[in-house]
Parts: structure tokens; C-alpha cells; sequence
């Protein structure tokens, strides 16, 4: 990314939008801009001409897909080329962690850990999305502990989904019969689309998906009753307890973010502070 902080936030944020979807994406139109920043289709429009004019190695219009697709000489200009930026778009709403940060608004200083960066390559992300919109069949190469060579595998996916430090994809495996989530640096290769479906596997036949379980987690109760009610003022806990409303298959993503583990209590009480309090109606969902 090149210095860009002479541009007025307004336009950097559009230019970054522009880059990240036709790079993670496949293709940027200007509806997609239009919808972002509420203008209109002409000014949207104008926009993507500017942006071609200042980058033009970057795009080109695909009559078939109308809109504008990255060439092969696409290189980020205003963005960083990350995966993240893309996938924390997706929840920009909600994340402060987010691609348009630093437009130069600056109201409060912030910071956030030099934590790792999976290396996800932009393809893969693509095929997924794509395939996940409309339902298609993939055939993939995927690693795991059992095949660390990667073994070819036919998955339907449905939902991105962060959890536990890194980015997975929720998908039908016709290997196995069931819905399983794959982690998104493990795809070798680019996916390639299958036809033939066979039956519907979308996020709305996805049982385990569909089904929302309340995870109720309460101080740890070896605490003293003082240290107790400082952890229910620090968790925003009613009547000495914290629910959690989740989707069955992120149950217990969301204990290991908490640093709850379902398997042990840590010796330490002040080490592990929250525990589980509904454990036996959770007991399905926190296997390894």
C-alpha cells in the first residue's frame, strides 16, 4: 500500500472497497459502491473511471460478468493485499479492526497485536465465496493432521467464519456426510466447480448450523465471594451469571476465546476466572 493520506477519507475508503472486493471478490460493480456509500450509480460509476485512471494496471470491464475484474497485473494500491482486510469488511460493522481504519478521522488512538497473518491465497478465497453464494460444489485439495499432503475432498461450503484466531469455511464434506468446518489456509490448489448436485446442502439444511444453544458461564466458583463479583462487573453479568447465545457447531470456539477449557478447570482459579455452569446440556457440542 502507498502512501494515500493526502486523499480525502471519503474517496480512500471507496478505493479501498474497489480493491478488496475485486481482489477477493472476482469483480467490483458500480451497484456494489453505490450500495456502500449510498450515491448513485453515475457518481459510483465516475468513481471506478478515477480509480482506473490512477491504477491502470489493476482492472478491466467482463462484459459476461458486468462489472470489473482484477487483471493478472493487479497489484493493491490503496489497500495491503490481506485476506483480512476482505474478511473483516465482512463484519465491519461490528469490528473496529477494520480495512477503513485510518482515514485519517482519528478520534481516539488506538492499537492491536502484531498477532500472526495466515497466508490464504486470494483464488482460494474467491472459489469459496463464489460457491458459497450460489450453492456450488467444490472439489478441493485440503491438509489436515491426518493427511498433511493435502487429500482431495468434494465440499459444498455455506459461511466463512472466524474463530479461535483464524478464518474457516462451514461446508457439506460428501466424504464424510456431514457439515464440517475447514480451516481456510489448509487449501491446496485453487477449488475447482463440480456439477451434479446431489441433494441441497446450504446453510438452511445445515441442522447443527440452524440450531442456537445459550452457553451460561458464571466466576469461578472457588473465588472468594469479592473477587467473584469484580470478575460479574468485568464479564457485564445479571444475577451472577453471563449467557451466551450461539450457534451449536461455535459453542466451543467461543469457550476457547474465553479461555474456558471444556475439558479441565484450570488449578488456578484466578487463572481460569469464568466457568461453565450449564456443562451437561453443553456436553454435544465441546468435543474434540
Amino acid at each position: 500500500m502507498t502512501e494515500t493520506t493526502s486523499l480525502p477519507w471519503d474517496i480512500l475508503a471507496r478505493y479501498r472497497l474497489i480493491e478488496i472486493l475485486a481482489l477477493w471478490e472476482g469483480r467490483i460493480t458500480a451497484s456494489q459502491l453505490g450500495t456502500a456509500f449510498d450515491i448513485g450509480r453515475q457518481q459510483a460509476q465516475k468513481m471506478l473511471r478515477q480509480y482506473r485512471k490512477e491504477v491502470p494496471a489493476n482492472l478491466i470491464y467482463d462484459n459476461s460478468r458486468k462489472g470489473f475484474i482484477p487483471l493478472d497485473t493487479f497489484q493493491p494500491y490503496y489497500t495491503l493485499g490481506k485476506v483480512e482486510e476482505y474478511l473483516h469488511f465482512l463484519g465491519s460493522d461490528t469490528q473496529l479492526d477494520s480495512p477503513f481504519a485510518g482515514l485519517g478521522i482519528g478520534i481516539v488512538n488506538t492499537e492491536s497485536l502484531p498477532l500472526p497473518s495466515r497466508q490464504l491465497s486470494p483464488a482460494v478465497v474467491r472459489e469459496l465465496v463464489k460457491a458459497s453464494r450460489q450453492n456450488e460444489r467444490l472439489e478441493v485439495n485440503y491438509a489436515s493432521f491426518r493427511s498433511p499432503d493435502g487429500e482431495d475432498r468434494i465440499i459444498v461450503p455455506h459461511t466463512l467464519v472466524f474463530a479461535a484466531g483464524r478464518w474457516h469455511v462451514r461446508a457439506f464434506c460428501e466424504k464424510h456426510q456431514d457439515y464440517r468446518d475447514f480451516v481456510l489456509s489448509r487449501f491446496r490448489d485453487v477449488p475447482d466447480v463440480c456439477g451434479g448436485m446431489l441433494g441441497t446442502h446450504d446453510k438452511f439444511h445445515d441442522n447443527d448450523w440452524q440450531t442456537y444453544v445459550d452457553v451460561r458461564l458464571i466466576p469461578d466458583q472457588r473465588l472468594p465471594e469479592a473477587e467473584r463479583r469484580l470478575i460479574e462487573a468485568d464479564y457485564g453479568m445479571k444475577n451472577g451469571s453471563l449467557v451466551l447465545n450461539c450457534r451449536g457447531p461455535l459453542i466451543l470456539y467461543a469457550l476457547l476465546e474465553l479461555g474456558v477449557n471444556p475439558k479441565h478447570s484450570e488449578p488456578e482459579p484466578r487463572a481460569q476466572q469464568i466457568e461453565i455452569a450449564n456443562r451437561t446440556e453443553l456436553n454435544q457440542w465441546i468435543h474434540w
